[in-house]
């Protein structure tokens, strides 16, 4: 496959007193920032509808860091699913709307043996045949693909997290006609395969709380979804 790829908790200074003999009182020393706990919310407004993620920061916390540094900068606003395979996956993250690869940071290290599974509604970080050379490039799975999953000396392609609205989009998405393009990728110009006739653009990819994700969740349950578009529940 090719390249496709915080809300921060704050803990009080800590104050160290000097002795009584010392002419001036030394500045509080700040404790390390505590690590952010529990899963993290992302609104990724394309132009087929919201998609909402719950990313997991646990079993994932490599993989999701860098896709909430890629959000916090806006990286993802007006890029395109650029591959879209409907009884595979839709995959986006790399490419503007003008077809042109985007410059990325450093690749992470692969956190495939981190027990889940590229399941139907889960979203993955995309990457070449090396293992650890995911960037900014992710797949939602549209439908079960367990054969992306590691496995005992055969890393495989980590996911990180699950859409738990928007499947509509997502569905919307991964049936749109395709064809080959033309795209300027940071190697050159170069054909690919399985690019949507019409952009499939996310507009815009922005954090959300937990309450923000629960009422959307409850709002597409209570419009009901489309046979075969059901999403995973918000934990």
């Amino acid at each position: 496959m090719r390249p496709i790829s915080v809300l921060a908790s704050y803990v009080a200074g800590i104050a160290i007193l000097l002795p009584v003999v010392a002419s001036h009182a030394q500045d509080a020393v700040e404790a390390p920032a505590a690590k952010p706990t529990g899963p993290a919310f992302v609104e990724l407004q394309t132009n087929q509808g919201p998609i909402v993620l719950e990313l997991d920061r646990e079993k994932a916390p490599i993989s999701v860091a860098n896709f909430l540094a890629y959000v916090d900068k806006g990286f993802y606003d007006a890029t395109v699913f650029h591959r879209v395979i409907p009884t595979f996956m839709i995959q986006g993250g790399g490419f503007d709307t003008a077809k042109v690869q985007k410059k990325t940071d450093a690749p992470i290290k692969n956190e495939s043996g981190n027990g889940l599974s590229n399941v139907r509604g889960t979203i993955a970080m995309a990457r070449t045949s090396a293992p650890d050379s995911a960037t900014s490039q992710f797949f939602i799975n549209v439908v079960d693909n367990p054969n992306l999953d590691g496995a005992p000396g055969r890393p495989g392609y980590a996911v990180f997290g699950k859409v738990v609205a928007g499947m509509k989009a997502v569905d919307a998405i991964k049936t749109t006609p395709t064809g080959t393009e033309l795209a300027r990728t940071l190697g050159g110009s170069a054909p690919m395969q399985n690019w949507p006739r019409t952009p499939m653009v996310v507009e815009k990819a922005r954090v959300i709380d937990a309450d923000a994700a629960k009422q959307a969740v409850a709002k597409e349950l209570a419009g009901g979804s489309p046979a075969g578009s059901e999403a995973p529940k918000a934990d």
